[in-house]
């Protein structure tokens, strides 16, 4: 800031209501006279309407700077002034007149401003203020992630000043983080929040955010009037909108997850005003009523602030528009949703389009009412599609429950939505209810002539009855699915088939088929899906190779399989142990032992593999029993049962996972050579075999291993290997 006031005449802070453009604008003019750079005043432009009052304010205030100069000694030559022009937004074409004149007559003035929009005068710099950084949405590390957040420090601090001793903890940090994150990181709307802790627990703050213009009241007494509420703040900048823009403002009210120009067009309804939606856009981002979406690739894509939206939302209803503006909404959702009926394996291009609009799709689907709208299945179906392409939530599962509980079954679309139940149970390791609700969705689709989908049905039965041991059933699904991407000439749902096929083949003991089989589908489909759906066919090509005692190999693929989706692991567990398998029959015990236990503590004891399957992890985990000393078993199983999502990446992909280096996790009273310690003996190692890695003596290494123990209180490898697990201390890079 200190640069842009150097180097231009006039600075402008912009930024959405409640971002704290005035605060900073008087920290900077107090910083900079502080510093005796410059003279500085405020001129507060609230109430005034016109350009005379304007002039009259601006020019008495010039003249007491051009005094407090004279007095302190200094002449005009030597001290700059600074002029503060704050709340500009009403007045914007006053200010420019005014400032245009003023500016190059006075040569020792500055003007640092404040509004909701540019001035748009030459030479004008132009910053824009943005919330106070908030935690991220980490259920894992929720107090870590609040620790780093200014908006959470400034929660706390206004929530002490009604609640004295008031403190982060584990126990409230995701709370916390969750009221700044819904409030955006804006400090007007989280000082209310604070405020309220005098009153309500913070379950409830929570839970009333759902209509944060309602609970967000309670504004400095002496505040001006936009500032004794969050509706008043927001009205202030409502009122100064031309009325196209007020209208387009309303209906982007309903699109929670962003939008782009098309998805803005389509809410208009009238082709002669959608031709205006971009300049209006324009014009709503340059009066810091939308901000573009983080981290977009492609077409622009912009979203309301959540406090805007509710604003923008009363309106809406106010205005009897909603009823419109949702249909609208809707129609649009299921075109775009419409190639889940069409394709038989859905297009990466699809999921895509459909990953951007996944909030637009679940606000959606919470707000519809008609229970005969059979579009909400589609929809709903969308819904899964999406989030089983990214990895699911339960609530994301839950919403899809719900509206097929509460809407006829049969419907052109309810198969469509029964696939994303299936998929879901079979994610939650519900294995019956997976296979009845893909049941059903295949009997549902059979009295449509829509082969596409019912060949993508049959593939996700099939796959359900090889997990389910009812081997028969499965290959009868899978040679439908063959004659059906046959009859469409579909070379993507045919290679989805031959990977079933190696599958069924490689539990025959018909190995060279197998390898042939997978080898025609894997280069194909790596081309043609995303790494989430590939992770099958991987581990597919993994059990190849490990059958063929191709140790490398295996652990390539099953390591791959993991990689694509590390933000899940109940996902992974097949790649987890496979993984576990390989290290077993190359050996390295205290891996495969660990590995082993992580995988049934996450999959819930089950597994996708079958029968077949577990026999090899049964081999391969009595191997390690056998081959570990009783320590080094006990050790390995209790590291397995307590490690974190973090630790099993590290021990299952080496010293990296999904490309990030893995570091000490946490402070501890250790030396770093004691950690190096550590970790090995969460490795399995033996005392003999940690010497030869750390290029130390035998003796020498259970000398680290008593000061350990006494230091940390504990009594044996086991409890070491526990305590490690607890902390996520993984090291390998440094001893490897």
């Amino acid at each position: 800031m200190g640069r842009l006031l150097h180097d231009a005449l006039l600075v402008t802070l912009t930024g959405p209501a409640g971002v704290g453009k005035s605060r900073l604008a008087l920290e900077i003019a107090g910083q900079a006279q502080r510093g005796r750079r410059f003279e500085a005043a405020v001129v507060r432009l609230r109430q005034v309407t016109d350009a005379i009052e304007l002039r009259q304010r601006v020019m008495r205030t010039l003249d007491g700077l051009t005094s407090a100069t004279a007095q302190h000694g200094s002449g005009p030559g030597n001290t700059s002034h600074l002029l503060v022009l704050d709340d500009c937004e009403h007045i914007l074409d006053e200010c420019g007149l005014l400032l245009g004149q003023l500016l190059p007559l006075r040569g020792p003035l500055k003007v640092l401003a404040t509004s909701r929009e540019p001035l748009r005068l030459p030479g004008e710099a132009v910053f824009s203020v943005t919330g106070l950084a908030t935690p991220l949405g980490d259920g894992h590390a929720a107090l870590a992630g609040c620790l780093r957040s200014y908006a959470v420090r400034l929660f706390l601090d206004r929530a002490r000043a009604v609640v004295p001793g008031f403190q982060l903890t584990e126990a409230n940090a995701a709370q916390i983080g969750e009221i700044c994150r819904r409030l955006d990181g804006l400090p007007l709307p989280i000082e209310m929040a604070a405020r309220l802790t005098g009153v309500f627990p913070l379950s409830e703050i929570v839970a009333r955010l759902d209509d944060p213009l309602s609970l967000l009241t309670s504004g400095w007494r002496l505040a001006d009037d936009r500032h004794q509420s969050l509706r008043a703040s927001l009205e202030w900048g409502y009122d100064l909108l031309s009325p196209p823009e007020q209208s387009l403002f309303r209906k982007l009210s309903v699109l929670p997850g962003g939008f782009g120009a098309d998805e803005a067009a389509t809410l208009v309804g009238h082709a002669d005003e959608a031709s205006d939606v971009p300049d209006l856009l324009v014009a709503l981002r340059a009066k810091s009523l939308i901000v573009p979406c983080a981290e977009q690739d492609g077409p622009a894509r912009f979203r309301l602030l959540e406090c805007i939206r509710s604003h923008g939302h009363e309106r809406l209803v106010a205005e009897k528009e909603d009823t419109a503006a949702y249909e609208r909404m809707t129609a649009w959702l299921t075109t775009l949703s419409a190639p889940l009926q069409e394709q038989a394996v859905v297009h990466p291009a699809t999921l895509r389009r459909l990953a951007e609009e996944r909030g637009n799709l679940e606000h959606l689907l919470r707000r519809l009412d008609d229970d005969t709208d059979e579009r909400q299945h589609l929809l709903a179906g969308a819904l899964a599609a999406v989030e089983l392409s990214r990895g699911p939530s339960e609530d994301a599962a839950q919403l899809v429950s719900d509206v097929l509980s509460r809407t006829p079954e049969a419907s052109r679309y309810s198969s469509i939505a029964l696939e994303g139940m299936a998929a879901f149970a079979a994610w939650r390791g519900d294995l019956g209810t997976a296979l009845r609700h893909s049941g059903r969705a295949v009997e549902v689709e059979r009295g449509y002539d829509r082969h596409p989908l019912l060949g993508r049905l049959l593939l996700l039965r099939s796959a359900l009855l090889a997990m389910a041991n009812e081997r028969e059933d499965a290959v009868t699904d899978l040679k439908e699915r063959f004659r059906i991407s046959h009859h469409l000439h579909d070379e993507t749902l045919t290679a989805l088939c031959r990977s079933g096929l190696a599958w069924h083949q490689l539990q025959d003991g018909d190995l060279r088929s197998a390898e042939r089989t997978i080898a025609e589908a894997l280069p194909l489909l790596r081309t043609r899906i995303p790494p989430r759906q590939l992770r099958m066919t991987l581990v597919t090509a993994g059990m190849v190779a490990l059958e063929q005692g191709d140790l490398p190999a295996a652990e390539a693929y099953f390591a791959e399989s993991l990689r694509s989706c590390t933000d899940h692991l109940r996902e992974a567990v097949v790649a987890i142990e496979g993984l576990a398998v390989t290290a077993a029959r190359a050996y390295q015990f205290g891996k495969g032992l660990q590995l082993i236990e992580a995988a049934t503590r996450i999959g819930g004891g089950t597994s996708w593999g079958g029968s077949w399957w577990r026999e090899r992890i049964q081999t391969a985990r009595a191997a390690a029993l056998k081959g570990l000393t009783t320590s080094r078993v006990d050790a390995a199983l209790t590291a397995g049962k307590l490690m974190r999502h973090r630790h099993v990446l590290s021990i299952a992909l080496g010293s990296e996972s999904n490309g990030t280096p893995i570091g000490t996790a946490v402070d501890t009273p250790l030396s770093r050579r004691e950690q190096d310690v550590v970790t090995l003996v969460v490795q399995g190692l033996s005392n003999r075999q940690m010497a030869a890695r750390m290029h130390v003596s035998v003796r020498t290494v259970e000398t680290h291993l008593r000061h350990i123990r006494t230091t940390l209180g504990l009594r044996s490898r086991a409890h070491i290997a526990a305590w490690a697990a607890e902390r996520q201390i993984a090291r390998a890079s440094s001893i490897a």
